[in-house]
C-alpha cells in the first residue's frame, strides 16, 4: 500500500492502518482496474459513519463534500466512489479476515486491566435477513470489556442456537489473560470453561435449564447450606427500585458432577427484588452461576451486574445510536461489514475523552468540524 499522507496524517491513522493494512480487496481476484484503494474506501466509510450517516448514498454525499479534507490523508486522485461502488466492495469483504482486523486494532488501542469483566453475549441483527431468498438473519456474537466500553471481538451465526460453536472460535481471537469472562447460559458448557481457563482468565456462567442436572445440583448447594458470604445492592432509577442480593459459597462437597467443570470454586445465587412504582408490584426472580473465582459475594455481585454492559452499553447503542435494526443491508457480507464499521465507530467515539457530548452530539460535531473529526481518528 503506497504511502501518500502527509506526516501529520500518518500520526493519526497509524494503528488503523496497520491492523487493517492485511484485510484483502476482493476486487483483486477480478480481471480489470479499480479505481478506489481500498483503504481509501475504508477511511471514508468510517468517517462518514462516524459522522452520523448510515447508507451508501449519505456517505457518498458526505465524500463528496468533504474531498479535500479526506486528500490530507490519502490522495483519492479519481474522487469518491458511487454508492454502488461502496455497497459492492462491502458485501464482497471477507467478514472473518474484516472481524480479525478489527480485533488487531482494537488490541493496539485499548489496554485491558487485571480483573477487567469481558462480557460474552449474541445479538440477531434484525434487518440482515431476506425472507425472499430464504436468508436468515444474521447473529453476531461479541466480546465486550465492561472497563474499557470497547468491543473486543466478534463471531458470526445464522443461528442464536450456534452461539455453543461461535463463543470457543471468538475466545481464540481473544487475549483474555487476567480477565474475568461472563457468559449466559448458553455458554455454559464445560468445553468453554476449559477453553477459558487455558487461557489464565476466569469465567462466571450462568446456569439454566439447558443443564438441567447443573441446575439442579447448584440449587440443592443453597438448600443445603446457608450461605456464609452474601452482598446487596440497590438501584433506584426509571420508576423503578431494585435490590440485588448475591449469596456464594464455596463449600462444594455435597455437589455432585462437579469433576468436569475446570477449577470450579463457586457456585452463586443472585436474587433481585423489583418494585415498580407505577404498577405499585414487586417482582422477585432467581438466577445461578457456577465460577472459578472464590465465593466473595461482593465482587461476584459486581461482576454479574457488569455482565449487563454488553447490553447496556454495546447493543443499546449501535440499535439507538447507529440504528442497526433498521438497516436493510441484505445482500452477501454487506450487514455483517457495517456492523462492523459502526463498532470501529464507536470505538472511537468511546475513546474520545476530549468533550463530555453524549455520543449523538459527538457524532453531529464531528459532521460540522473538520478538526475534531481528524483528532477523533487520532485514538
Amino acid at each position: 500500500m503506497a504511502n501518500f499522507h502527509t506526516q501529520t496524517s500518518i500520526e493519526q491513522i497509524t494503528s488503523f492502518e496497520s491492523s487493517f493494512s492485511t484485510l484483502e480487496d476482493p476486487r483483486r481476484t477480478t480481471k480489470g482496474h479499480y479505481l478506489y484503494p481500498l483503504q481509501e474506501i475504508l477511511l471514508l466509510t468510517i468517517s462518514a459513519v462516524l459522522c452520523g450517516f448510515k447508507d451508501w448514498t449519505t456517505i457518498e454525499t458526505f465524500g463528496e463534500n468533504k474531498l479535500d479534507w479526506l486528500r490530507t490523508f490519502y490522495p483519492y486522485k479519481d474522487g469518491i466512489p458511487s454508492h454502488d461502488v461502496l455497497g459492492k466492495l462491502f458485501k464482497r469483504l471477507n467478514p472473518d479476515e474484516f472481524a480479525k482486523c478489527f480485533t488487531n486494532w482494537i488490541n493496539e488501542i485499548s489496554d485491558l486491566t487485571e480483573g477487567e469483566v469481558i462480557a460474552i453475549d449474541g445479538k440477531t441483527i434484525c434487518g440482515s435477513g431476506d425472507s425472499s431468498v430464504s436468508k436468515s438473519a444474521i447473529h453476531v456474537v461479541s466480546a465486550y470489556a465492561s472497563q474499557n466500553r470497547l468491543c473486543l471481538g466478534q463471531k458470526a451465526t445464522d443461528k442464536k442456537s450456534n452461539e455453543i460453536t461461535a463463543i470457543p472460535k471468538l475466545l481464540d481471537l481473544l487475549t483474555i489473560k487476567g480477565c474475568v469472562v461472563t457468559i449466559d447460559a448458553m455458554g455454559c458448557q464445560t468445553d468453554i470453561a476449559d477453553k477459558i481457563i487455558k487461557a489464565e482468565a476466569d469465567y462466571v456462567l450462568a446456569v439454566k435449564g439447558n443443564q438441567k442436572e447443573l441446575f439442579s445440583q447448584v440449587k440443592k448447594m443453597f438448600s443445603l447450606n446457608k450461605s456464609p458470604n452474601s452482598d446487596s445492592f440497590t438501584d433506584v432509577g426509571h420508576g423503578r427500585i431494585e435490590t440485588r442480593t448475591c449469596d456464594a459459597i464455596d463449600d462444594l462437597t455435597f455437589m455432585d458432577d462437579q469433576e468436569p467443570w475446570r477449577n470450579l470454586r463457586s457456585v452463586v445465587k443472585v436474587t433481585s427484588e423489583r418494585y415498580i412504582k407505577k404498577s405499585e408490584k414487586t417482582t422477585r426472580d432467581e438466577r445461578y452461576y457456577i465460577s472459578s473465582l472464590p465465593a466473595n459475594a461482593n465482587r461476584l455481585n459486581q461482576i454479574i451486574r457488569q455482565h449487563w454492559s454488553i447490553e447496556n452499553n454495546l447493543h443499546w447503542n449501535l440499535d439507538v445510536i447507529f440504528k442497526e435494526d433498521q438497516s436493510l443491508k441484505k445482500k452477501d457480507n454487506s450487514a455483517l461489514n457495517f456492523n462492523i464499521v459502526n463498532k470501529v465507530a464507536l470505538a472511537i467515539l468511546e475513546k474520545d475523552n476530549s468533550t463530555k457530548l453524549s455520543k449523538p452530539r459527538k457524532m453531529a460535531k464531528a459532521a460540522l468540524n473538520d478538526k475534531y473529526r481528524s483528532q477523533l481518528l487520532k485514538c
